[in-house]
C-alpha cells in the first residue's frame, strides 16, 4: 500500500513538473526564499529592499521574505544556522566561515567599498589612525567587519591592538551617544548616521571608506562588502532559486546605476529615508556622494578577495590557509547579465 502511494506521489510530481514546464518560466510558481540583512535600513544595504519594492524578486519568480538582524542574531549567523536561506552581509564572512570549516559562498557582489566613514569627535584632532594611540575607538561590535577594518587601519599606521581600545557601540543613536559622552574618540559607521553626526555638529569624517577613491587610499584597493552569502550546500540543492535571486539583484544593481539618488529614495520605505536622524534630502545628498560604492553588474571585483584577505591578515584575523576561489562565484551573475542583456 505504501509503495503504491509512493508511486502515485512520484507520478503526480512528474505530471506537475511537466505542467510547470509547459506553462513557461514567466508563469511558473514563485519559489520561496528567506533572507536576513545586516541592517536593512542602512544605506549600504539598500539594494535588497529596493529589489523588493521595485518588484524584481516577484518578476523573476521569487517570493522573498526579507528581515533585518537584531541584537539576538546576526544575519550571517542566522544563515549558517538555517534560520534563513540567505544573508545580506559582507563578503569577508565567507572567509571567516571557511576558517571555521563551514562552506559559505558569495553569489553576487553588490558593493566594492565598505560604505563606512570614520567619524571622530569634534576637537579630537584625529587625522590618521596613528592618533588613536591611548584612546578608545568605536566599532559595531567586537569581531565585526568594522572591527577588522579598524584593526587594519591601525596596523597600516603602525598602531598595534594593545596601543588603543575598541568598544562595540552599535550604530545610529548608540554610536552618536558614544561620541557625545566621550566614550569613544571615533566610530566607524554608515549613512544615515554619518549625516546625523555632521548635522548635530558632534563630529567629522576623518577617513572615507564609502567611495572607491577613499577605499583605495585607506585600504589599498577595492574592498567588496555588501553581498549575498549562502551555505554552499543550499546553493547546490537550490540552483533555480539561487539563479532567480541573483537575476533579480543584477537587475536592481543596473537600475541603481541608471537612476538618481532621488529616484532610489522615492522607492525606499519612507522611514528609511526620513526619520529622527535625517530628512529625505539628507538621505539623497548622502547617497549622491557615496553612490559609486554600488557595482552595476554584480561581479566580484578582480582584486577584491585578495584585498579583503590582506586586510584580515594584517588585522590578525587569519589563522590558517584560505582558498579564495571557494569563497565566491560569478557564475550566476554572468548568466543573469547575459539573460538581461546587460553588457559592460
Amino acid at each position: 500500500m505504501k509503495q503504491d502511494f509512493r508511486n502515485w506521489l512520484f507520478g503526480a510530481a512528474a505530471v506537475a513538473a511537466l505542467g510547470t514546464g509547459l506553462m513557461g518560466a514567466a508563469q511558473a510558481a514563485d519559489l520561496k526564499v528567506s533572507m536576513m540583512v545586516g541592517g536593512i535600513d542602512k544605506q549600504i544595504y539598500l539594494p535588497y529592499q529596493l529589489a523588493q519594492n521595485l518588484g524584481f524578486f516577484k518578476k523573476h519568480g521569487i517570493e522573498m521574505e526579507l528581515s533585518t538582524e537584531n541584537d539576538a542574531v546576526g544575519a550571517e549567523d542566522a544563515m549558517i544556522s538555517g534560520q534563513v536561506d540567505m544573508a545580506g552581509a559582507w563578503y569577508n564572512h565567507t572567509i571567516d566561515f571557511q576558517l571555521k570549516g563551514k562552506k559559505v559562498v558569495d553569489i553576487i557582489q553588490l558593493s566594492g567599498a565598505p560604505g563606512e566613514r570614520e567619524m571622530c569627535a569634534k576637537d579630537s584632532n584625529v587625522k590618521t589612525p596613528a592618533d588613536w594611540k591611548g584612546k578608545t575607538v568605536g566599532v559595531t561590535d567586537i569581531g565585526s567587519g568594522t572591527d577588522a577594518l579598524t584593526l587594519y587601519l591601525a596596523a597600516r599606521s603602525d598602531v598595534t591592538s594593545d596601543q588603543f581600545s575598541r568598544l562595540g557601540v552599535g550604530a545610529g543613536a548608540t554610536l552618536i551617544a558614544g561620541l557625545q559622552h566621550g566614550q569613544i574618540v571615533c566610530g566607524m559607521t554608515t549613512q544615515p548616521t554619518v549625516t546625523a553626526i555632521e548635522k548635530k555638529g558632534i563630529g567629522y569624517s576623518a577617513f572615507d571608506l564609502a567611495t572607491t577613491e577613499g577605499t583605495k587610499k585607506w585600504l589599498g584597493g577595492t574592498w567588496p562588502t555588501a553581498s549575498i552569502i549562502v551555505r554552499a550546500d543550499w546553493v547546490e540543492k537550490h540552483p533555480e532559486e539561487t539563479q532567480r535571486v541573483v537575476t533579480a539583484m543584477v537587475e536592481t544593481m543596473h537600475w541603481i546605476a541608471t537612476h538618481s539618488a532621488a529616484d532610489i529614495a522615492d522607492n525606499m520605505p519612507k522611514d528609511f529615508v526620513s526619520n529622527q536622524l535625517i530628512t529625505k534630502q539628507d538621505y539623497i545628498d548622502a547617497l549622491t556622494k557615496d553612490k559609486d560604492q554600488f557595482l552595476p553588474d554584480g561581479m566580484m571585483p578582480e582584486d577584491g578577495p585578495k584585498t579583503v584577505l590582506d586586510v584580515l591578515t594584517k588585522a590578525g584575523k587569519i589563522k590558517g590557509e584560505v582558498d579564495l576561489a571557494k569563497t565566491y562565484t560569478n557564475d550566476y551573475v554572468i548568466k543573469a547579465n547575459k539573460e538581461l542583456g546587460f553588457t559592460k
